[in-house]
């Protein structure tokens, strides 16, 4: 995947040339999109295998951006924004964005987060469902095919990043998985960050299906530890 499409989505010059003379040390393919407009007729005619999305355009808030896009396509979506408070990341994360990097920002930490995206696009790929379509815990169901995940047949909305993270607990059932596995898996990398972004997913995720059957407990926190996905 070293050559995968890259949509940079940044109006401010200095930092969108920053990004792109990272890319092209790499040798990966990229577009530029400067609004949000241009962003999603990016995304719709062009396909990209990632989108690097700063949440300050000018026509539209990246949030609004993530939402649209998200409502018809998964591509996996970094968010790189100046806005550092936990309610901003929160929002772009509910919203339907894969990661989150704050400004100033490192060139080696944004490279090694696309590695580790795109990682996780040829995990999925590779591993979703092993051969079977589904997978059953007790009332909870992962339609790997649709992608979707059900609780007493009812379907439940996640955000891709909550989906990932689920799919890993539910490969590793009875298991109990580390915060430094499930970092590196899903973000490809075990920053400190990344282990504050996990603790919020899983508790986002484990109200969403444990709402819908009070009976049950599906995730278990192992404090300290990491998470297990118990077996009904």
């Amino acid at each position: 995947m070293i050559n995968s499409n890259i949509l940079v989505v940044e109006d401010d010059t200095a930092i969108r040339n920053l990004i792109t003379t990272a890319l092209e040390t790499e040798n990966y393919k990229y577009r530029i999109a400067k609004n949000g407009n241009q962003t999603i007729i990016e995304a719709t005619t062009q396909t990209p295998k990632l989108i690097l999305l700063d949440l300050g355009l000018p026509d539209m808030d990246g949030i609004e951006v993530i939402r649209k896009i998200r409502s018809w396509s998964m591509v996996p979506i970094t968010v790189i924004s100046a806005r550092s408070e936990d309610k901003d990341k929160i929002d772009a994360l509910d919203a339907g964005a894969d990661d989150y990097i704050t400004k100033p920002f490192s060139t080696a930490e944004l490279l090694a987060r696309i590695r580790g995206n795109f990682r996780r696009i040829q995990y999925i790929q590779n591993n979703q469902n092993d051969g079977t379509p589904y997978f059953h815990n007790g009332s909870l169901t992962i339609d790997y095919q649709m992608q979707t995940v059900l609780v007493k047949n009812q379907e439940i909305h996640v955000t891709p990043l909550e989906y990932k993270i689920i799919c890993l607990l539910a490969k590793n059932l009875g298991r109990v998985l580390t915060h430094t596995f499930i970092t590196k898996e899903i973000w490809g990398s075990s920053l400190e960050g990344n282990v504050a972004s996990l603790r919020v997913h899983v508790a986002t995720l484990r109200k969403k299906i444990e709402k819908k059957d009070n009976s049950n407990m599906f995730i278990q926190t192992h404090v300290g530890i990491g998470y297990c996905m118990i077996k009904q």
